[in-house]
């Protein structure tokens, strides 16, 4: 299965041309660096671009302060990762380990270089992505979290990071690194707690604050006013930002929980063209945030969109969750659905603690070999299972249906039916929860026999329903009566734009479309075709 990025350890190195480094030349500034001397201060926002012109130096990671990777770098190579791209904070610094002669060139001239020259920015941005790929194998940098297994709050923000392709590692509660990092940080020994640094720590953080401490909450200065603001980062809404991005659009996705939104919970898609040994959602879609981001698309997250108006300037002004404002001449609603929530007794109580919408190696981890439910039938449900099914004892597939066939591709289908760890039930689901803190059983109904049945279970995953994020339209835009967007003629906007919405500059793709086709490939095509029709509302 591929990844979003290539093997640093295999990746064919290809230095910058020489052309690349005289247009450096002409926007950095030359430095000489004494042994130790910092060259990028790790958790310090990344502003400039170290080009090394001669000398060494070496990557550390601000926590421990030591070499990182065994390696360093020497002429002609480059310092930085992909939050170069974002905006972020380094989760690495580096330092000189001889007298070194540095170039130094501010970022956004870098960004803008990149923009202008494409053979340029395909080797920084392949570097880039490698490195990150190697810090996520690696787990050996990024963020520390401590007491992951006794904390329902870490869970969440291992999942966060992990669709975000943030890396991160965890630590016994109670081991002595634990209790060495809680004197270090000043926090009572056998807190969980997420380490940021040598002396930062974070106690019960929300994924919010773990974004903003990483730098990854993008600012919006005031006055600013976008092109056209995407929002909703799935595959219909990177697509669209992709596309806006390279015609040159000023353009913003915001994304209120992370990169992929629903497909990036898929742990393994197969029917993607030009992917035939499959790729998860979350590595599919983090490509086309990198494009994106090459393009000069801006990314906020995770923040959510609460109110939506509009003013006698043809502008609209979006309200943050965090009290402040974007304005812009367009829109592009690509905020997708969310797995409806089971009329159950209890659900809240367990949600990250044994009730899941989504399996990945973080879900994964918490049921090893034991039984597990997934209540869907669509395919995000089959790949769950099949994906579940190598590290579990059995999945159990409730489906209320009497079978699979429609809502389910046959390739999908009969695996499931052909794996020894997976039973499908059909016409059952799920009439109770049952433990304590954490979910240890169900109570589940055979419609069948009509008799109810209890499994021991810790895991029940919830993939079923589509209920659209449209909330925050704030009745700009008509609906239909399920709450998903009227697009084109049932729109009645006087328009043949097929994703044109009610509103004049409002546009709508991907699942939250009325009518739409649930498929990635098709919020994908949704995405890239839009920015067509948003350049000729932004420039009639």
């Amino acid at each position: 299965m591929e990844s979003f990025a290539a093997d640093l350890a295999t990746l064919t190195r290809t230095p910058l041309h020489d052309s690349h480094v005289t247009a450096l030349h002409k926007h950095g500034e030359r430095r000489v660096l004494d042994p130790g001397d910092i060259v990028q201060d790790g958790g310090a926002p990344v502003t400039h671009f170290p080009y090394v012109l001669s000398g060494e130096l070496e990557a550390f990671d601000p926590k421990t302060g030591k070499r990182y990777g065994g390696f360093t770098m020497g002429a002609t190579q480059f310092v930085g990762e992909l939050g170069f791209l974002h905006g972020t904070k380094a989760l690495l610094g580096s330092r000189a380990v001889q007298r070194s002669e540095i170039l130094f060139v501010p970022r956004e001239a870098v960004l803008r270089l990149m923009s202008e020259i494409p053979e340029m920015s395909d080797i920084i941005v392949s570097v880039f992505a490698a490195r990150r790929r190697r810090m996520l194998e690696s787990q050996e940098v990024g963020l520390t979290l401590v007491g992951l297994d006794q904390s329902r709050g870490l869970r969440q923000i291992a999942a966060f990071a992990s669709r975000n392709r943030l890396p991160w590692r965890d630590v016994a509660l109670g081991s002595e690194e634990a209790e060495a990092l809680a004197l270090s940080c000043n926090i009572p020994a056998g807190t969980p707690m997420v380490v940021l640094g040598q002396d930062m720590a974070l106690t019960d953080p929300t994924q919010s604050q773990v974004a903003e401490a990483l730098g990854m909450d993008l600012p919006i200065a005031s006055g600013d006013v976008f092109d056209v603001v995407i929002v909703g980062a799935g595959p219909a809404g990177v697509a669209a930002g992709v596309y806006a991005g390279a015609e040159g659009l000023k353009a913003l996705v915001i994304e209120d929980t992370s990169i992929g939104g629903q497909a990036g919970t898929s742990s393994r898609i197969e029917n993607y063209m030009g992917f035939p040994t499959g790729i998860s959602g979350s590595d599919l879609v983090g490509r086309g945030e990198i494009q994106a981001m090459k393009f000069g698309t801006r990314f906020a997250m995770p923040r959510r969109v609460t109110h939506l108006s509009h003013d006698d300037a043809a502008l609209f002004h979006l309200t943050l969750d965090n009290g402040s404002d974007v304005s812009t001449r367009a829109i592009v609603v690509a905020t997708g659905v969310q797995y409806r929530k089971m009329p159950l007794d209890r659900l809240e109580d367990f949600e990250g603690n044994g009730i899941y919408y989504a399996a990945t190696e973080i879900e994964a981890r918490f049921c090893r070999d034991s039984d597990v439910v997934i209540i869907g039938g669509g395919n995000s449900a089959g790949q769950a299972a099949m994906y579940l099914s190598r590290s579990v004892g059995h999945v159990h597939v409730l489906v209320r249906g009497e079978s699979l066939a429609s809502s389910m591709s046959d390739y999908l289908l009969s695996r499931l039916k052909a794996h020894p760890r997976i039973t499908i039930h059909t016409r059952t689901e799920v009439i109770a929860l049952h433990g304590d803190e954490a979910l240890d059983a169900v109570t589940i109904c055979d419609k069948a026999s009509g008799q109810d049945w209890r499994l021991k279970t810790g895991a029940l995953f919830v993939m079923v329903g589509a209920a659209p994020n449209t909330g925050w339209l704030s009745d700009c835009v008509k609906l239909d009566k399920g709450g998903f967007v009227l697009t084109g003629a049932a729109a009645g906007g006087g328009t043949d734009s097929p994703y044109a919405t009610s509103r004049p500059g409002i546009f709508a793709v991907g699942d939250v479309r009325a009518g739409s086709v649930k498929r990635v490939a098709s919020a994908v095509g949704e995405g890239s075709v839009v920015i067509s029709q948003v350049w000729a509302h932004v420039h009639p």
